[in-house]
């Protein structure tokens, strides 16, 4: 929602691409397009970022093309360096020289960077920008004065010799950013990094303030050494962060772990596990560095198997396709400080609501009942349940200290319109047998084993429960990842009796003309919701089934899932397949809680006692912003299965 703006903005460029030429005579400058060096800074790291965060391919080619439009016009190919507009083609400083002005060439060298950081590194174009950035850093090199610095006018110096720092900053940044990411020779490269920022330290006045910045213009000019700016100190922290990098890698020996998405399709918000026999004494604090952005991300230690000491690291990353990128994993103890996390999961047992589990990412929130809710309200149920939210926050505690559990305003963060009763709503299993589904009771114990910033899991058990003369219990444990929708489930039987059981997994039925079809059916595309229908969505070899469910009124529409592993799916059925036609008549309006479910529908898969039977479900509301409409909702679980089986490969080492 935070990117809406300047998504129908960019857009909108796409759509009505720039007709002008980047002559920067003509009226307007030709600012529609890149015409002065300055907007490689400004323009392409936007886009290229947009593309990152959105995996929209339109943004990357725009970039990408537009770069190397504007580059084949301003771009100096003999002396290796951007004019600043078509204006200084002809010009020449007062030694004959051609002006090619020090900022200006250090936004470019500086856009360089900052595209190259979120282009994919497997993109056909990234070898050219690499190329295009070394030749610039070797003729920035020459042009290094003994002080350190660079002048106002690269070619000039005589004329320019006052020391001039946002131009200066720039290179520091690009050049220091080039030797840490190995483009460029750290013999030859680092000495000069070292001196430029002790001489821009040394233009630092004792009360912090950066001078010798040459104020806004367009070319080389002579100032006031005393001036500053906002963006003379933005290059100076873009040069310090790296020139820290540059210290940090050298003295923290870093673990590189190099991650590749082996799918044709982008990977973001997804998990790295590394196990601690690749990082040994995960019991103390870890960080993890982006190996091409400097970035700090959020990371998480924690043991499977609580009071033991930590034994792996999770991060998440963001991948295009078939992308491979390396971060250094390091003592957390090496750097100055490290940024609180953004904590995007959370789980804990509610003792102040009937014994509920609650749990959460940003994007989704579930909870189990305990045995406090069959006193209170009489409800036996091991069903799961479905908090929506309309904003990627996490909202637990905000829900269950307000009470307020179903406030349908626009300004309502989240609300519980997901009917659960008896049923197994959202993903709640039982065994089925002979065509009857038998299940357990509430959850009679709780475990937590870790809430973090980027995972929670924890664990709940069933008494035993009886299945046609036969006693099976269950341990359950449920996790689920920051930025995910959906949730790992593994449940664990025990029974006397050793012979395999065959496992419901299931989703509640609401009234209405539920109509069910496969996977790639035309009427996913064009399904639109409504009060009266709702979808169902099945794919039996690969092992899921999604349902946009009929939308309730004006708290619109859920979509659930379960996700089981591919090929294991024996059938897909319901606990109930002879209900009349009048138990699927069109609902009315509730004034709380969803719809009443009418009957489950299951997903039969074997399992074994004493045996893992690992599954997923998930959930997703059309007013959260992500998913809008019943494709959307389908398109998630397809590619989530997708993932399932195409797990991301993590190398450790160089």
């Amino acid at each position: 929602k935070m990117i809406a703006p300047l998504r129908k903005k960019f857009d909108y460029i796409l759509a009505n691409p720039p007709t002008t030429t980047l002559n920067f005579s003509q009226s307007g400058h030709g600012q529609q397009g890149w015409s002065w060096c300055d907007s490689l800074f400004m323009a392409p790291p936007a886009w290229v970022r947009l593309y990152a965060a959105t995996g929209n391919q339109g943004y990357l080619d725009f970039a990408v093309k537009n770069w190397w439009r504007t580059t084949g016009y301003l771009y100096d190919k003999k002396e290796n360096l951007f004019f600043r507009d078509s204006t200084y083609f002809d010009k020449r400083e007062p030694n004959g020289e051609k002006v090619f002005w020090s900022r200006g060439n250090g936004w470019v060298l500086a856009g360089l960077v900052r595209t190259l950081q979120y282009l994919p590194m497997n993109d056909p174009q990234r070898p050219r920008f690499v190329r295009l950035f070394r030749q610039m850093a070797e003729k920035i090199l020459t042009l290094q004065q003994p002080d350190g610095l660079w002048p106002a006018a690269l070619l000039d110096a005589k004329d320019y010799p006052a020391k001039e720092t946002s131009g200066s900053a720039l290179f520091t940044y690009a050049l220091a950013w080039g030797v840490n990411q190995g483009l460029l020779d750290r013999t030859k490269f680092e000495p000069a990094v070292r001196k430029a920022w002790a001489a821009l330290i040394g233009c630092v006045a004792a009360d912090g303030k950066l001078t010798n910045v040459q104020p806004i213009g367009a070319n080389p000019k002579h100032f006031d050494p005393d001036s500053t700016a906002p963006f003379g100190v933005g290059a100076f922290l873009l040069a310090g962060s790296e020139v820290y990098r540059m210290a940090v890698l050298k003295n923290a020996a870093p673990v590189a772990v190099k991650v590749t998405n082996p799918s044709g399709f982008r990977r973001d918000c997804e998990t790295v596990e590394v196990r601690g026999a690749a990082l040994p004494g995960l019991d103390k604090s870890w960080a993890v560095m982006d190996g091409i952005s400097s970035r700090i991300l959020d990371s998480q230690s924690y043991s499977p198997e609580p009071g033991r000491a930590p034994d792996r690291l999770l991060f998440q990353v963001d991948l295009a396709p078939h992308e491979t990128r390396t971060y250094d994993v390091l003592d957390a103890a090496a750097l100055a400080a490290v940024p609180r996390p953004i904590v995007k999961t959370y789980a804990r047992y509610v003792p102040e609501r009937y014994d509920d589990f609650a749990w959460e990412s940003d994007r989704i929130e579930h909870r189990l009942f305990g045995q406090g809710v069959i006193k209170a309200e009489g409800l036996i149920s091991s069903g799961v349940d479905v908090w929506i939210k309309r904003r990627h926050q996490l909202i637990i505690n905000e829900m269950y200290r307000s009470g307020d559990y179903y406030n349908t305003n626009a300004s309502a963060v989240a609300q519980d319109d997901y009917k659960v009763g008896q049923t197994r709503g959202c993903g709640g299993l039982g065994i089925w047998k002979d065509g009857k589904l038998y299940v357990s009771g509430n959850w009679r114990n709780w475990k937590l084993i870790t809430s973090g910033p980027v995972r929670s899991e924890f664990e709940v058990t069933y008494d035993a429960w009886d299945v046609a003369g036969r006693k099976v219990s269950e341990t359950k444990r449920v996790s689920i990842d920051a930025g995910s929708n959906m949730n790992r489930m593994e449940s664990i039987f025990s029974s006397s009796d050793k012979s395999p059981l065959r496992i419901g997994v299931g989703l509640a039925e609401r009234p209405g003309d539920n109509v069910t079809v496969r996977d790639g059916s035309s009427l996913i595309d064009s399904w639109r919701s409504s009060t009266a229908k709702g979808l169902v969505v099945r794919d039996e070899n690969e092992g899921w089934m999604a349902y946009w469910q009929p939308r309730d009124f004006d708290k619109g529409t859920i979509g659930v899932a379960v996700v089981l592993p591919k090929g294991s799916v024996e059938a897909f059925t319901t606990d109930k397949p002879n209900l009349p036609a009048s138990a699927f008549l069109a609902p009315t309006n509730t004034i709380q809680e969803g719809q009443v479910a009418v009957r489950n529908l299951l997903a039969v898969a074997p399992a074994r006692v004493g045996r893992p039977f690992v599954y997923y479900i998930g959930a997703g509301w059309d007013q959260s912003g992500d998913f809008p409409n019943a494709k959307s909702w389908v398109d998630y679980v397809r590619r989530f299965a997708e993932r399932r089986d195409h797990p991301l490969k993590v190398r450790i080492g160089n």
